[in-house]
């Protein structure tokens, strides 16, 4: 259903690095690196996740109630994802588990990225 999703960084090198780092768990690449932008996007797709300098040349900021949700193929995805975010400087906001109030399945980690993105990766099949 959806095309692409944006983030928005105040500094693209930065967010740049902190994206190359999650894209290889999740079996992304980038696709696209230009001075105001990054693309990521699955080995052999397409750029779907951009990490890019708001066009306003106002300053990026993050929206309160906005995640930006990546599914996962399994749990040990959610794991190795949580693991390269926090080594990459992102911050916690809840490590992997269950989430047993969305589903019994629901195991994801949420953290958030350089500029204080929210995201959640996510894996909705049994263990």
């Amino acid at each position: 259903m959806f095309s692409h999703v944006t983030v928005g960084t105040n500094d693209v090198a930065k967010a740049g690095a902190f994206y190359d780092a999650i894209a290889a768990p999740l079996g992304m690449k980038c696709h696209l690196a230009l001075p105001t932008t990054r693309g990521y996007g699955k080995i052999g797709g397409r750029p779907q996740l951009w990490a890019t300098s708001p066009l306003d040349k106002k300053p990026a900021t993050v929206g309160n109630g906005v995640t930006v949700g990546i599914e996962a193929d399994d749990r040990a995805t959610v794991d190795a994802f949580y693991k390269a975010a926090m080594a990459a400087g992102g911050k916690d906001e809840g490590p992997p588990g269950i989430r047993a109030h969305y589903h019994p399945n629901y195991y994801a980690a949420y953290v958030r990225d350089l500029d204080g993105n929210k995201l959640c990766v996510v894996c909705h099949k049994p263990a």
